[in-house]
């Protein structure tokens, strides 16, 4: 259930955080959805993660440790935004949102679920580091789309193969429950990270959306995540 929002929509910025082999640029800006929030009056914060886009590539994996940093840095000078993040970056938000509720009005988080809050399939993932690695002659099918990511014009292989090294546990129940912020899950019925109740149930303010035939790599440029995602944001053209 969600709670009451006690502000102006238009007087909160949102900020933008992209998925893993993605920028601001790649992720936000080519899909429209900027223009569209603009459209509606809302001011857009850009941040590209740490080893993408036009942030520092680090080749050191411990270098990944933490990457919230950059989110706060992004929003230093707001009291308080509405955000919106996609797979790496709706975990990252879900990371800056436990660490300080105070700063999110309202949370999207795209192409998570029960990834967030259960351990890591380490055999998929070392399949996954093999590919990226080049040390896989026969990578899987997923792996594969990982590695036509990370070859992107403007990504770095090393940098995003660092990415997937850092280690990472999963939420746990009680730093969820910190979140104060309104949240909308937004996840396909065929992406790899779902499903998302799992989330969404740990959420103290949430609710969500599931797009039908929609799988991991394909959120971000559907209508029926711009649709959930404007009328959430109060973002709607008028």
């Amino acid at each position: 259930m969600l709670g009451v929002v006690n502000h102006d929509p238009a007087d909160v910025p949102v900020l933008l955080v992209h998925g893993w082999g993605g920028s601001f640029e790649t992720t936000w800006r080519r899909s429209g959805l900027v223009d569209l929030l603009a459209d509606a009056g809302r001011r857009v914060i850009g941040v590209d993660l740490l080893g993408h886009g036009s942030a520092p590539k680090p080749h050191d994996p411990d270098a990944y440790g933490e990457l919230t940093g950059r989110l706060f840095d992004a929003i230093d000078g707001s009291p308080r935004v509405d955000a919106i993040g996609f797979s790496l970056g709706a975990l990252t938000l879900l990371g800056a949102a436990c660490e300080r509720p105070d700063r999110f009005g309202r949370l999207v988080l795209a192409g998570v679920g029960r990834n967030a809050v259960s351990p890591p399939d380490l055999e998929s993932h070392r399949r996954l580091i093999a590919a990226l690695d080049g040390s896989d002659p026969e990578p899987d099918n997923l792996s594969r789309l990982f590695v036509q990511y990370a070859e992107q014009p403007g990504n770095d292989r090393v940098a995003l193969t660092c990415v997937i090294r850092r280690e990472r546990r999963p939420f746990e129940p009680h730093e969820l429950a910190a979140i104060s912020a309104d949240c909308l899950v937004v996840i396909g019925d065929r992406d790899f990270a779902g499903p998302g109740d799992p989330l969404a149930e740990l959420l103290p303010n949430s609710r969500l959306v599931t797009l039908p035939g929609v799988d991991h790599f394909a959120t971000t440029e559907n209508f029926g995540f711009f649709d959930a995602t404007l009328e959430f944001l109060d973002a709607l053209p008028s």
